[in-house]
């Protein structure tokens, strides 16, 4: 148990957060979420459990916030998964993902040193601060991000080394490879994919083809769930460090098709590769639309040092990861 810890956590009604939350609560923490005020009900992952925890308002882009709920909270840990999300987006709005996703994290880190020097905080990082990088992914592998998200998140890494180094923080990056789960936003492929194979399912498919981008795009997906226990693992270590976390499997999005929605028949190829059922009512094709300006082909990890130092494994595979998203 926890000795009733107080964990304070931005991004709390994201998947990842929600997660977090679930298990911090049962450890017996006393969990505080940050949340972005939105004229649109954005708790709903948190709806089973919210009266065990406290939200407060606050953005990263306002450090007023930040500072006020810090210094209220006087949390013992802190967690950051707040950020733009979406690579795709963050070449419509650099700057807008510069300031939420680089200079959120710095403004969070200088309250952290000011307000709650012995606080743990724990920093989410990302697979795309790799780029291009082919092979098994790790700690050590050059960071070459393909992306203004990337850069971004390269940008916040380095501070929180920075902060480690010469202020003495308890301050980890969790390089975190794609984790998905039933409570991914709709918006990202594997949610899109899943949501789909669920239509077809329970009949309501309206005959609308799902349309996608790169096929061939491969990335090593975890579960969410997973990871958070990852999250918290780090910042129960004797020291701060750094980790990736991921399954060491890589699968492309055709293959997340083809495990969602079984029996389908591929033709054509690149941007006029289509996929039909055995009846010939097609089922997928691609929208040029959804490449991204620099794609990233394969990404890969490997998390041989969390799981040697943290005890750290994933718990669930490719396959069983995608029935529980299609349910």
């Amino acid at each position: 148990m926890s000795a009733h810890k107080t964990a304070l956590i931005f991004g709390v009604t994201g998947q990842d957060g929600s997660y977090l939350s679930e298990l911090l609560l049962s450890r017996g923490y006393r969990v505080h979420g940050v949340v972005r005020r939105s004229s649109v009900d954005n708790r709903t992952r948190l709806s089973s459990f919210m009266g065990q925890m406290t939200l407060h308002d606050g953005d990263l882009a306002d450090a007023g916030s930040i500072w006020r709920i810090i210094a209220a909270v006087k949390p013992d840990e802190i967690y950051n998964l707040a950020a733009q999300t979406h690579v795709a987006v963050s070449f419509d709005e650099p700057e807008h993902t510069s300031d939420i996703n680089a200079l959120g994290v710095t403004r969070i880190l200088e309250a952290v040193r000011t307000l709650a020097p012995r606080a743990r905080f724990y920093q989410a990082s990302t697979s795309e601060l790799f780029g291009q990088g082919g092979g098994d992914l790790n700690e050590e592998s050059p960071m070459l991000p393909a992306s203004p998200y990337g850069a971004a998140k390269l940008y916040a890494f380095n501070m929180v080394r920075i902060y480690r180094k010469a202020y003495g923080l308890f301050a980890c990056n969790g390089i975190l490879f794609n984790h998905e789960s039933p409570r991914r936003g709709g918006d990202f492929v594997t949610a899109k994919i899943a949501n789909f194979a669920k239509t077809l399912r329970n009949g309501t498919w309206d005959g609308q083809p799902l349309t996608l981008g790169n096929l061939d795009a491969a990335r090593d997906w975890g579960h969410a769930r997973d990871y958070a226990q990852g999250m918290w693992q780090m910042l129960q270590a004797d020291q701060p460090d750094d980790f990736v976390l991921a399954t060491g499997v890589s699968k492309s999005v055709r293959d997340f098709v083809n495990a969602a929605i079984p029996g389908l028949v591929w033709s054509g190829q690149g941007k006029d590769e289509t996929a039909s059922q055995s009846d010939g009512r097609l089922i997928v094709k691609i929208d040029t639309a959804l490449f991204r300006p620099i794609d990233v082909p394969a990404l890969r990890g490997d998390s041989a040092k969390a799981r040697v130092a943290l005890g750290w494994t994933p718990q669930t595979d490719f396959g069983a990861l995608v029935d529980e998203m299609v349910g």
